[in-house]
């Protein structure tokens, strides 16, 4: 089984991460920010890798620190839990539609990291989530993990439905991405014989 853990500790948040990327979508996660609980349980139910978060954070200054520093875990652990990367299928793409919004995901479990963040929200907040926070949770999940992960809104109206295709997409592509390829065997996907540095 391909797992990873980690805790992480700051004066402004406590950390602790596990995820099994061979697992059924299964989550227990309690960051105490509503909306980025439900974001993140779409993560683990349509990659299907479990995933368990649990954060304590410094919300009553605002979410900025817990989402970051949960990037932040995630992306180590699944980057722990992908070890040297043997066998896996590496590159994957998503058009992910919910209503009226429709976001494009690709990546590349790469280990040379890096965020191409195309998505843009007509309101400052959904409930009372900073929209500019989605950013942030990406672009330091990628870079903890080693992806390089574009993701692109290419039409919706709804802050709420555009923020939920991002994470499914992510989601949806990271699935492909991690899965092992059966013709791979447990070579490396890459002429380099190593992925990253």
């Amino acid at each position: 089984m391909r797992k990873g853990s980690v805790a992480r500790a700051t004066k402004e948040t406590r950390i602790s991460v596990d995820i099994n990327l061979d697992g059924t979508g299964a989550y227990d996660i309690k960051t105490g920010v509503g909306f980025f609980d439900h974001m993140l349980e779409q993560l683990a139910r349509h990659s299907l890798i479990d995933i368990t978060v649990h954060a304590d954070g410094d919300t009553h200054i605002d979410f900025h620190h817990t989402v970051e520093d949960t990037g932040i875990a995630l992306g180590q652990a699944l980057n722990d839990a992908l070890g040297d990367m043997a066998g896996i299928t590496r590159y994957a793409d998503t058009h992910l539609a919910m209503d009226e919004a429709l976001t494009r995901c690709a990546l590349d479990v790469s280990g040379r990291p890096f965020l191409v963040w195309d998505v843009a929200f007509d309101r400052d907040k959904v409930g009372d989530f900073d929209t500019e926070l989605f950013e942030e949770f990406f672009r330091a999940f990628a870079m903890n993990a080693g992806l390089t992960l574009h993701i692109a809104n290419l039409c919706g109206s709804n802050c709420h439905h555009i923020a939920e295709t991002c994470f499914k997409a992510v989601a949806r592509t990271l699935r492909k991405a991690v899965e092992i390829d059966p013709r791979q065997a447990d070579r490396v996907p890459t002429t380099k014989g190593q992925l990253g540095g």
